[in-house]
């Protein structure tokens, strides 16, 4: 059996709240690996597709009972949150000053909303991938909070970078993990169509160029294996729908510790996504004498810029 991984992100243009990138990895019989590349449909179904048509900001059971069904047993939230980070606590935090920890961090009054039967079904659902010959090992993300993206932003830094040096971060950690070359299919990063002038974690590896199209750029990395950034990647792969589903969970909850913390002070500020949309707007407006009160830096809360355009 071959290693497969799928890799997606989730939040690469809202306003407030991290972006996550998420991997997951999977053993692959031969027969799979064939049924992923030329008639992915068969993995589909209604709970199983891009984490934009199953889960939203208000309604993320589905996506958190695949990360529980995944990473197994959870006393909480955060423990599942601790099992799916790639990057230690240390290094999430190494940017955070005192006011704005409990901001980002705090699991304060924080439960699963998952029902156990949700998470059954996951459960089966993994066990009906593995009868098809995919058998899903892990999930691990990479969250790259608001300070980070805007002291990149302020080194030349885009959010495409971030994104794609994520990706590399994880596809590394999986190989070292495995000690075996891996097929990585991944979204495509923004428009891109070329790929390795745009590396810095896998810049050194010796690569060939398997195709350079809108719709699929690939290449074989020596030490590596086979990686391929595909348009439209969670509806023709499956690892990437679930890592999709996985990383909306981790984005969703990390965005409602954030709502949680300033309702605290003041209760009448809105549920706010932290996408662009007018609902957040106001929270951004309403908070703005609170956040200078408590002392919250502005780099720490909201990203800077326009939207990055590949």
């Amino acid at each position: 059996m071959s290693i497969a991984v799928g890799i997606d992100e989730n939040g690469l243009g809202p306003q407030l709240g991290p972006l996550v990138v998420t991997a997951v990895t999977a053993k692959v019989t031969a027969q799979a690996e064939q049924r992923m590349t030329h008639d992915p449909t068969v993995f589909f179904h209604d709970r199983l597709a891009d984490s934009k048509k199953l889960v939203s900001h208000q309604k993320v059971q589905l996506a958190e009972a695949w990360a529980r069904a995944i990473a197994g047993p959870a006393a909480c939230p955060d423990a599942l949150l601790q099992h799916l980070c790639l990057d230690s606590q240390a290094v999430r935090h190494s940017l955070c000053p005192d006011s704005a920890l409990p901001q980002c961090w705090s699991p304060h009054d924080e439960a699963f909303q998952a029902s156990e039967n949700q998470v059954c079904l996951a459960r089966n659902d993994l066990k009906d991938l593995r009868s098809l010959g995919v058998d899903v090992l892990d999930a691990r993300c990479v969250i790259l909070c608001v300070r980070r993206l805007n002291d990149g932003r302020h080194r030349g830094v885009s959010r495409l970078d971030f994104d794609l040096q994520a990706m590399e971060s994880l596809i590394l950690a999986i190989v070292q993990h495995t000690q075996q070359p891996i097929d990585a299919r991944c979204g495509k990063v923004g428009g891109m169509m070329r790929y390795p002038s745009k590396f810095t974690h896998l810049s050194g590896f010796p690569y060939g160029v398997l195709h350079e199209q809108r719709s699929e750029s690939a290449y074989r990395l020596a030490g590596i294996g086979t990686i391929r950034f595909l348009q439209d990647a969670e509806e023709k792969d499956p690892l990437v729908s679930i890592a999709s589903l996985v990383g909306k969970w981790v984005r969703e909850m990390l965005m409602n510790r954030i709502v949680r913390f300033y309702r605290q002070h003041d209760d009448t500020l809105p549920d706010a996504s932290g996408y662009h949309d007018p609902v957040t707007n106001a929270f951004v407006r309403n908070s703005q004498a609170l956040r200078q009160r408590l002392g919250i830096p502005q780099d720490c809360f909201l990203r800077q810029g326009k939207k990055d355009v590949c």
